[in-house]
């Protein structure tokens, strides 16, 4: 084996500078169509991923949700009969118009400290999706001389 190519018309020798220019521009040509290629399918990943993630999110947000929702009434029935009971109970010592107004009280502190607690977390939520952040990176990577350190 000589090492030299024999057939086809494509045939490349390095002693012509048209042929060489013509090789340069094929590869510069194929590489431009495969990063074109490569890019789109990127993208297209990256749409796909992010759709899957929303859907599987949403999912399990609305059994969550549901969940949430069942253990919210059950749980109201237990504070209304508990609340009952100690209005009742403290009947017995105040008087029942008295004793409703100190339960009255009672929930009406627990309601402002869980507002005051919920608005606090809920100013702490920066939630979003892995792929969202990976999609805010692919423009500077398509700038290479904008690079941010």
């Amino acid at each position: 084996m000589s090492g030299t190519h024999t057939g086809g018309s494509s045939t490349y020798d390095p002693s012509r500078p048209e042929a060489e220019e013509r090789a340069a521009n094929e590869t510069l040509g194929s590489l431009l169509s495969d990063v074109s290629r490569d890019l789109s399918t990127l993208m297209r990943q990256e749409l796909e991923l992010a759709k899957a993630e929303l859907r599987e999110s949403g999912t399990k947000a609305g059994k969550g949700a549901g969940m949430f929702a069942g253990a919210g009434v059950a749980g109201h029935f237990v504070l209304l009969f508990l609340s009952l009971a100690l209005m009742w109970g403290l009947a017995e010592l105040v008087g029942l118009g008295w004793s409703a107004v100190i339960v009255a009280v009672i929930w009406g502190i627990i309601a402002a400290v869980l507002a005051v607690t919920g608005k606090k977390e809920l100013k702490s939520v920066r939630g979003m999706p892995a792929t969202a952040a990976t999609m805010k990176d692919i423009p500077p990577t398509l700038k290479p001389g904008e690079h941010t350190p």
